[in-house]
């Protein structure tokens, strides 16, 4: 396990993150998906947000990122 830091403190934060389609609707397909996670990396990057996990079904995402204790989610 790989800890974070900056001047003067040491942190791990885990953030799980659950994105449902309204109605529960199959629309995420693998470009969809593949899509939305480049987004996420290129505007998290920006934040202090290190993506650790994706994985998607049709009509949700799940998200496992790192983050600092100073980005607001």
């Amino acid at each position: 396990m790989e800890l974070d830091s900056n001047n003067h403190s040491v942190f791990l934060f885990y953030y799980h993150l659950v994105l449902v389609v309204k109605y529960r609707r199959k629309v995420f397909s693998d470009p969809m998906s593949q899509y939305a996670k480049d987004i996420f990396v290129r505007i998290g990057s920006s934040y202090n947000i290190t993506l650790e996990e994706w994985n998607h079904d049709q009509d949700h995402v799940h998200i496992m990122f790192r983050a600092h204790p100073n980005t607001e989610i």
